[in-house]
């Protein structure tokens, strides 16, 4: 509606013109004179609204710009984390239903994995870095590295990494001693080879076969932030610890726990 009233530009141009003239004119037939105000306000007048036109045509043909909406906040961090990890695997019948356990309530875990069966087992293994988990060393047969020479601990080390590395596993950089047996040489030693001793705060005590709600209690009791929990998903009978694990999962959720995977790089 506002733009049938606005006058056209061309005519305003003649009008601007023909004022222009006329005071040539008017300058030439007298002598030199003045302006009128007169003449000078109808100039200003005929400009003001000149521009305003000008300035309402083009605002009305602008297109209309989209109010993007604004992007979503990302859910806030859990206060609270944990590290859940499985020892002696992959074991095909018990680690894919604990992957789809953990895939179910969307957590991710650490698989210390044993180097013969990783080599027994390679697209499982390959599965476990597949699914987003993260695949660590423990050792190539399970055997007691505080009674080994520096050759032999090489050995157990190494022929694992390069087992994982070829079921297309990254580097590791953690390395869980079995039974836990840990020294200051062990450490040491770990650490010439680019590795970080891990244990455990939390044990499930799910390899003694205790019960599922043996295991669910005990992890419940124990847990705390930054707690790194053991579990077993190979060496043995491994039914009562996947009975346990919906349990265990949907209560630290419930307590506020996130989850992560064991972080080992130095």
């Amino acid at each position: 509606m506002v733009l049938r009233h606005l006058p056209d530009r061309r005519r305003l141009s003649a009008a601007l013109s023909a004022l222009s003239t006329s005071e040539s004119q008017a300058s030439s037939v007298g002598a030199r004179r003045t302006p009128s105000a007169a003449v000078l306000l109808t100039l200003l007048v005929v400009a003001l609204v000149v521009g305003l036109g000008t300035a309402a045509i083009g605002k009305a043909h602008e297109p209309d710009r989209a109010v993007a909406a604004p992007a979503p906040s990302p859910p806030p961090a859990p206060a609270k984390s944990v590290v859940l990890t499985f020892d002696d695997g992959p074991d095909p019948r018990y680690t894919p239903q604990i992957l789809d356990i953990l895939d179910r309530y969307g957590v991710k875990a650490t698989f210390f994995v044993i180097g013969t069966e990783a080599k027994r087992h390679p697209e499982l293994t390959r599965t476990l870095t597949q699914r987003g988990h993260s695949v660590q060393n423990h050792t190539w047969s399970h055997a007691d590295l505080s009674k080994l020479s520096w050759s032999a601990f090489q050995r157990q080390v190494k022929d694992t990494d390069a087992q994982i590395h070829a079921a297309g596993g990254r580097t590791t950089d953690c390395l869980r001693p079995p039974y836990g047996a840990r020294s200051a040489l062990l450490d040491r030693r770990a650490a010439s080879l680019g590795k970080r001793l891990v244990l455990w705060d939390v044990d499930s005590r799910d390899w003694t076969r205790p019960g599922q709600a043996a295991i669910e209690q005990r992890v419940a009791t124990h847990v705390r932030d930054g707690s790194v929990i053991l579990f077993h998903d190979g060496g043995g009978n491994r039914a009562q610890t996947i009975a346990a694990l919906p349990g265990i999962l949907q209560l630290l959720k419930d307590s506020g726990f996130g989850f992560r995977t064991a972080e080992c790089a130095r």
